[in-house]
């Protein structure tokens, strides 16, 4: 293939001088057959290859399928993914199918031998060509140029709306950047591929030649001349350009185009012209052609890089070189040039092709890759002494494809069978079958188990992947390492066979938590039960199983220590909600949320409340059972006492202020909390008011008043302050149970002690308030606690071994709790597996004697504790567990007991594990014996246990029938299901809808026997209102018609349907105008009630009977001043019918009288109106004949239009020479245009006449 002669930049920079000027005269004038080419005489026979040569023919394209394939090639070095492992994988593939999706083309990749890359690109033309775009700038190198065109020729470039520029980067797959109308570059960039290049920057100069104003000629030569005339290596052309100074522009071999362009001076396009067709001539005379084979993957060996060989044998030879397209399957290859030159370019041409030879050596495939090394380390040292030669292992083939140089690839064939010879005497391989099931666990965590097995035993494992489904897994290596892995995979397989698995139900919600950040708690239960796989389900899934795979025992262990852990998660995550009226909710909150924070604070819970457009009253408490009641209980005095809320106003000298409200608020902070969260608010500093108000529970009001007038008092009088510090642990403790200790020093010595908050930075500060007697003595007795509770005792108590690991169970969450509660004390309990019932308590001596009391009040618990059973069949297990187990959790903590659910029973049977058969004896069953999936077990006080049994008991659900008419049904459902899911969750029941297709009546409710008739009162209640709604539909489908003529709708609708919405909205109707193919076009439907229905027709009357008050006047107003009078977008017109209350309507273009112009409205306004007009016509007619007579003195020379046109003659019309009219005898004139016999229309009858366009050839 050979290279192309380009229009270049300089020939073009040097050659811009004018296009050929127009013919004059009579030769000017097209023939006949030009201006109407005849139709084919006949058509082609099939076995003709040559068609018809006249005009029609020429532009006649056969029809296409709208789908259409192309192929493009991507040569090695020109690839941008080289590098890829398999070929199909990595950023090739993603690239592919992301241009498949973006452009709706299909694409097929293939990998050519020479590792260019093929591509079948298949869908429409645009998806093909826009695929192709994608195809190069992704997955080809990019390469860089620029052209210079004259800046005014740039817009052609771009095209209309930039269709040009977009059809131009389509059709060359290259990016196009044109300098902006700002920039006075005249540099345009083309990025792509070199081929690309090469189009785009041809396209581009081919349209600037069009727009230059120089000569161009298009000589059409037969494509296989071109090379002859380019030359080798573009020689030939260049000399031509240089010697008559015209460009020529040669398309490129890849660009089906048999036209060669040459621009310049006319002299020098002539000369140019005159060479190329005699190089043309002179080749098509003497050049004769031979047809020679040449194997298919000889053909690149010929063509050479980027076609150099090719030009090197036109070079020395003068000899063209065709070879078949790429695509194409026929391996004949045309040499075309002088006959003395033929045999030397054929010897050539042979030469190149055998330079290069194919050979194959046979290799076991499993042996591929360890010829090939680990990351191509052996291949690599071969390829490196022998680059010309190119490898190729195909997979699943025992033979590797050597292809290069003949000597070179001699050489390479010897290195790799003595490669292959000693890999099969050394190495072996061997093929196990195991369940696929299992190869997950051969492989282990991270591939833990087979990497070391590989490393163990110096050996390959290929396991099939899961999508294969296959049971053969291939161990290769050394024969002696490859036995031994054999071994190993089979002992792991056989002991995974003898294996349990275990499902464990654990809601999904606490499955994080157990895994922990980056998995550190799971980490823990694994590294105690190694042997155990531990398998949580994908989030997605939504499950709440757990599988637990490893021996028997250690997956036991493993349940139970889990189950363990997920018991302290429920215990933690108990949930209470409570119903708080919606107006306290911002007062629960506090200030900046100082009240909740609070609770959430001292009661250990966390608290969620609605949001503020949620209608939803209720708080929601979760935390340990204990605490989340504290809050609860908190939470509802909180809204107790704002139900009796007062406000009052006390009088305290404003220089008092600052003293009353203390450092940082403490005093009257400390006055707040005492009297129950009142809250006291002080006037702004400098202010100079008195005023200061308290707002809060009655009670609490008059309290803190009284206290802070006292404080108040003191502060005018004597104030004295003392600190003191005290270990935090034991501020509790100093405060006492419900502040009865704190409480009882304040009322002995009448002094504030206020205690630090969690925001003060000295969390040991406490500061007494008072007189200074009083102080003193608070001081003291302070004092004396903090004494005693750092006088440290030591003691120590009977607790039976059993229960110890109550104390110490959640890593000793109850130890912790008798801590924070007793001033920090220390218990400890004897290790565990000596036999000592001994526990040693130490701490403040007060502290240890209270703590001791609580153990032995627990221990005496757990003693009582019984365990009874309680069954209830498992279906209604889910019910009576609540959603998430609220009300499992319920009845564990009002009652004091702990309630276990059994596992699930096995649909099918315990008969066999892992589809083994189970060779345990079973005892006979006694069929009267509850089946162990319905008992239930509680544990706890007798009573207890026994309160707890008919809990559970009321808990199971009961199901009652409720008759709805069918057809509310669906009303009931509401949108997607919301009415009825709504009504489920209102009423915490289950509501049973039937099918359609059943016609029934019956609606079931399944819950609580408590729920049940709530449940179905809120159900009834539902049905009156549908009911209801049904009556109110049907009164507001009253319908009745108006009839009004046609002409008064506009008027009755208004201005953007002003008046007729007023009308609707008013009187709440649904008012329906005619459609305009509607037979009865008067007629005017009104729907709704009754009376509304009625007075909105009374409405719609008196409108009408206003418009035919009206009447209407045609008045004549020049048309000139028409523009005036209605005013720039309507706004004069507008004007004065608002003022004068009338309709104008002015003539539309194209009207019988442009100067008619119709009044309508009430006749003394109409009369008004016309005055008005008249006046207006009046006044603008001055100005408009004064400017025509200023126009007339500003008409340009020689005349009107149509005195031109009268000096030009009259029209001729088209004209055309040696037309069949003229060639009949007698008859020079060309037929009449008009007739209805020389051109008649389709069906009509015509009589038989001469005809002036020649005798019938039909």
């Amino acid at each position: 293939m050979s290279s192309v002669a380009v229009l270049t930049q300089e020939s073009f920079n040097e050659h811009r001088s004018g296009l050929l000027p127009e013919k004059k005269g009579e030769d000017a004038l097209p023939t006949y057959k030009d201006a109407f080419p005849p139709l084919p005489e006949k058509a082609a026979s099939p076995e003709s290859t040559q068609e018809t040569s006249n005009a029609w023919t020429a532009k006649i394209r056969p029809i296409k399928s709208s789908i259409i394939t192309q192929v493009f090639h991507v040569p090695l070095e020109e690839r941008k993914y080289k590098d890829i492992n398999q070929f199909g994988e990595g950023d090739q593939a993603k690239v592919c199918v992301d241009i498949m999706h973006k452009t709706g083309a299909h694409l097929e990749l293939s990998l050519a031998k020479d590792q260019g890359l093929s591509i079948m690109v298949s869908g429409k033309l645009d998806a093909v060509m826009k695929a192709r775009k994608e195809i190069v700038s992704r997955l080809q190198t990019q390469a860089s140029a620029t052209v210079a065109i004259p800046k005014e020729h740039h817009r052609f470039v771009i095209g209309k709306n930039g269709e040009k520029l977009q059809e131009l980067e389509l059709k060359t797959a290259t990016k196009i950047q044109i300098p902006r109308p700002d920039d006075t570059s005249n540099q345009i960039k083309i990025s792509g591929t070199r081929e690309g290049l090469e189009k785009a920057k041809h396209e581009i100069l081919l349209i600037s030649a069009e727009q230059d104003k120089r000569a161009v000629e298009r000589v059409n030569i037969d494509k296989v001349y071109h090379p002859f005339i380019t030359g080798a290596y573009n020689k030939l052309v260049g000399e031509m350009t240089q010697e008559t100074g015209a460009r020529i522009n040669v398309p490129p071999p890849s660009v089906n185009k048999t036209e060669i362009v040459i621009t310049g001076e006319k002299e020098q396009v002539a000369i140019a012209v005159a060479m190329i067709k005699k190089i043309y001539e002179e080749k098509k005379k003497n050049a004769t052609t031979i047809a020679v084979e040449v194997k298919k993957s000889q053909h690149k060996y010929v063509i050479g890089p980027k076609g150099n060989t090719l030009q090197e044998i036109l070079d020395r030879t003068g000899v063209s070189v065709e070879i078949p397209p790429s695509d194409s399957s026929s391996e004949t290859v045309i040499l075309r040039g002088e006959p003395d030159r033929l045999g030397q370019a054929l010897t050539e041409v042979y030469a190149k092709a055998n330079s290069y030879t194919v050979s194959s050596v046979t290799a076991p495939s499993w042996l591929h890759r360890f010829i090939i090394g680990k990351k191509g380390q052996n291949l690599a040292k071969i390829t490196q002494q022998m680059p010309k030669v190119h490898i190729e292992f195909t997979e699943g083939e025992d033979k590797i494809t050597l292809e290069g140089p003949t000597k070179d690839v001699q050489i390479v064939q010897g290195q790799i069978e003595a490669i292959v010879i000693d890999l099969v005497n050394r190495m072996d391989y061997a093929e196990i079958s195991v369940d696929p099931k299992f190869h997950r666990h051969l492989i282990g965590k991270g591939g833990a188990n087979i990497n070391r097995i590989k490393e163990l035993h110096k050996v390959t494992v290929r396991i099939p992947p899961d999508n294969e489904k296959s049971t053969l897994i291939r161990i290769e290596g050394d024969p002696l390492g490859v036995q031994e892995a054999k071994n190993e995979l089979l002992e792991l397989a056989s002991r995974m066979e003898n294996e349990r698995t275990k499902d464990l139900i654990i809601e999904q919600r606490f499955h994080r938590a157990i895994i922990g950040q980056k998995g550190e708690r799971i980490k823990e239960v694994r590294d105690k039960f190694p042997e155990v796989i531990i398998n949580f389900p994908d989030p997605a899934q939504k499950s709440d199983i757990v599988q637990l795979r490893g021996p028997r025992t250690e997956v036991e262990k493993c349940s139970k220590f889990m189950q363990k852990i997920v018991a302290e998660m429920v215990e933690n995550s108990f949930s209470v909600s409570v119903p708080i009226f919606k107006q306290f909710h911002r007062n629960i909150i506090g200030k900046g949320g100082s009240n909740i924070k609070k609770i959430r604070e001292e009661t250990n819970t966390k608290i969620d409340l609605p949001a503020e457009n949620n209608n939803s009253e209720m708080i929601i408490i979760t935390g340990k059972k204990a605490n989340c009641e504290a809050a609860r209980v908190r939470i509802l005095a909180i809204q107790k006492e704002l139900a009796n809320i007062a406000e009052m106003e006390v009088s305290i000298p404003s220089k008092l202020h600052n003293s009353l409200i203390g450092s940082k608020g403490r005093l009257v902070r400390a006055i707040m909390e005492e009297c129950g969260g009142v809250h006291i608010h002080f006037p702004t500093e400098g202010s100079g008011i008195d005023k200061v108000t308290i707002r809060g529970p009655v009670d609490e009001v008059e309290k803190a008043k009284q206290q802070l007038l006292a404080l108040a008092e003191e502060k005018q009088t004597k104030s004295h302050t003392a600190e003191l510090q005290a270990k935090p642990e034991y501020h509790k403790f100093l405060i006492g149970k419900g502040g009865a200790n704190i409480r009882k020093v304040r009322d002995s010595t009448g002094a504030r002690i206020i205690f630090p908050t969690a925001e003060d930075k000295d969390q040991e500060l406490i500061t007494v308030v008072g007189t200074e007697e009083a102080v003193r003595e608070a001081q003291r007795e302070l004092e004396e606690l903090i004494k005693g509770l750092e006088n440290v005792v030591e003691d120590t108590m009977i607790v039976d071994p059993k229960h110890h690991r109550y104390f110490v169970a959640r890593r000793g969450q109850v130890l912790r709790d008798l801590a924070d509660e007793y001033g920090g004390v220390m218990v400890s309990f004897p290790r565990t597996g000596t036999l000592s019932d001994k526990v040693t308590l130490k701490g403040a001596k007060e502290c240890v004697e209270a703590a001791k009391k609580r153990m032995m009040e627990i221990v005496e618990d757990l003693d009582a504790q019984v365990t009874i059973e309680c069954v209830i069949a498992q279906k209604f297990h889910r019910s009576i567990m609540g959603p998430k187990g609220s009300r499992i959790q319920q009845i564990t903590r009002d009652h004091n007991v702990q309630i276990k659910f059994p596992e699930r029973e096995d649909p099918q049977g315990e008969g066999s594990e892992n589809g083994e058969p189970n060779d345990e004896v079973k005892e006979p069953v006694d069929p009267n014996a509850p089946k162990k999936c319905d008992v239930i077990v509680i544990s706890g006080r007798k009573e207890r246990c026994e309160a707890a049994v008919e809990a559970l008991k009321a808990l199971v659900p009961v199901t009652i029938e409720v008759e709805v008419p069918f057809e509310l049904h669906r009303y009931i459902i509401g949108q997607k299901g919301s009415g009825i899911r709504k009504m489920m969750e209102d009423y915490e029941v289950n509501i049973q809808v039937p099918a359609p297709d059943q016609q029934s009546d019956i609606i079931a409710i399944t819950g609580l026997e408590s729920h049940l008739d709530r449940a179905k009162e809120g159900l009834l209640e539902r049905v009156k209102e549908l009911q209801a709604e049904q009556e109110d539909r049907a009164l507001r489908s009253f319908k009745l018609t108006i009839t009004v003529d046609p002409k008064y709708h506009p008027k009755i609708i208004g201005r953007k349907g002003a008046v007729i919405t007023n009308i609707r909205t008013e009187h709440d109707v649904n008012i329906q105008f005619p459609e305009k193919n509607d037979e009865n076009q008067d007629q005017i439907t009104i729907t709704g009630y009754e009376q509304k229905a009625i007075a909105a027709r009374d409405a719609i009357q008196a409108i009408v009977d206003e418009l035919e008050d009206m009447i209407s006047e045609d008045i004549t107003l020049d048309s000139r001043v028409h523009a005036r009078i209605i005013g720039a977008r309507g706004k004069g017109i507008r004007k004065i019918m608002d003022e004068f209350k009338v309709d104008l309507r002015f003539p539309q273009s194209g009207a019988a009288d442009p100067n008619l112009v119709t009044v309508t409205g009430r006749p003394e306004l109409v009369d008004e109106a016309i005055d008005h007009l008249l006046n207006l016509e009046e006044e603008y007619m001055a100005d408009v004949v004064e400017n025509e007579a200023k126009m007339a003195y500003m008409r340009p020379h020689g005349g009107s239009a149509a005195a031109m046109d009268e000096q030009r003659g009259p029209s001729k019309g088209f004209v055309v020479r040696e037309a069949p009219w003229a060639t009949v005898p007698g008859n020079s004139t060309a037929p009449d245009m008009s007739s209805s016999e020389d051109f008649p229309s389709f069906g009509a009858p015509v009589a038989a006449k001469a005809s002036p366009w020649g005798p019938k050839r039909f």
